[in-house]
């Protein structure tokens, strides 16, 4: 019974590695926007403010979630490929999350930039002061 149990827990182990890397490699797998001068609003993106848009808008033009304060916010129902531009001031950063509450941060991404990402494994985007 005990050697089952054992086997049992390293094979439970053995998936939730496996999903850990691949949820990180889905993640990993993005398209960048080029760095812009700040000041401005950046594809209905206000300045200051890290922004995600809807599923394969290509190119980004409304955004559908506007962020505003530092610290971590949980998504929900956003699945595949989306826009996330930070069009943040003086070097804050934002960071994809594949744990709710800002864990497991994968993807950092400094301001005045962008990444096409799959959000399906993301659960929150973090907004740090530089």
């Amino acid at each position: 019974m005990a050697l089952r149990e054992t086997i049992k827990k390293k094979a439970v182990r053995r998936v939730a590695a496996l999903s850990v890397a691949a949820a990180t490699a889905s993640v990993m797998a993005v398209g960048t926007a080029d760095a812009r001068p700040a000041g401005d609003p950046w594809a209905g993106c206000p300045y200051g403010a890290v922004c995600i848009y809807p599923q394969n808008q290509s190119p980004a033009v409304s955004p559908s979630h506007v962020f505003w304060s530092y610290g971590p916010h949980n998504l929900s129902n956003q699945y595949g490929w989306h826009w996330v531009l930070n069009n943040q001031s003086g070097g804050a950063h934002a960071r994809l999350c594949t744990g709710y509450n800002g864990t497991g941060c994968n993807y950092d991404m400094a301001a005045q930039n962008g990444v096409w990402a799959d959000l399906g494994p993301v659960n929150s985007i973090t907004l740090d002061r530089p």
